[in-house]
């Protein structure tokens, strides 16, 4: 599986172009600005087809290219269903702060378990509220795409709309904190001390979830 971690904007976002080796079929993870390098990204990995935008939430810092990408690749919006809505009508504040167009709206919703497939790649859903209703992590071969679930040696912000401390907590524990201890942790955001982690690490050393 191909996996590009980019970082994009002004926010300090991680999107990622992940993508079947075999078939050049891939999707774009929370593509928040810069549609055009991530465009060259997946261009220089020969990535044929961007099947699917995921969003791993709605917050518009992480969705601000939905709109380009779709427009330019023909990709389908995919998030979960508890943030379609947020997805489809978005504050304006928000989107005035962020400087970035609204998204359109989901054409598909996950649950939770469900499998996002592209080529001969897969995604699981794991359902992570906390950070917002829907928020979710997606999962495959020791890769963990956490969004604004987990960071490095952080966690993310719960006092937005629909945010809540004690969810996100408890997505991170019995969730996220049972797979493996050396599955590779990869946040929505470059905030820690290195742009990556492991869950095994986070474990031990995130102050926010010992």
């Amino acid at each position: 599986m191909i996996i590009e971690q980019v970082q994009v904007g002004n926010f300090a976002v991680f999107a990622y172009v992940v993508a079947c080796e075999e078939t050049g079929e891939g999707i774009v993870i929370d593509p928040a600005d810069q549609v055009g390098l991530l465009l060259d990204v997946a261009n220089n990995r020969n990535i044929a087809r961007i099947k699917y935008i995921v969003n791993t939430h709605c917050h518009a810092d992480h969705v601000g290219g939905n709109r380009e990408l779709k427009e330019l690749s023909n990709a389908q919006i995919v998030v979960h269903k508890d943030d379609a809505d947020r997805l489809a009508n978005p504050s304006a504040f928000a989107l005035q702060i962020f400087q970035c167009e609204a998204s359109p709206p989901a054409d598909i919703t996950v649950e939770d378990g469900e499998r996002i497939d592209f080529g001969r790649n897969s995604l699981t859903v794991i359902h992570t509220p906390g950070h917002t209703p829907g928020g979710m992590c997606l999962y495959a071969d020791g890769h963990l795409f956490t969004g604004d679930t987990l960071f490095v040696g952080g966690v993310g912000r719960t006092d937005l709309p629909g945010g809540s401390m004690s969810e996100l907590l408890l997505s991170i524990k019995t969730k996220l904190f049972t797979l493996p201890d050396e599955t590779l942790v990869l946040p929505g955001h470059n905030y820690g001390t290195s742009p990556q982690s492991t869950i095994g690490r986070e474990k031990q050393f995130n102050p926010f979830v010992r």
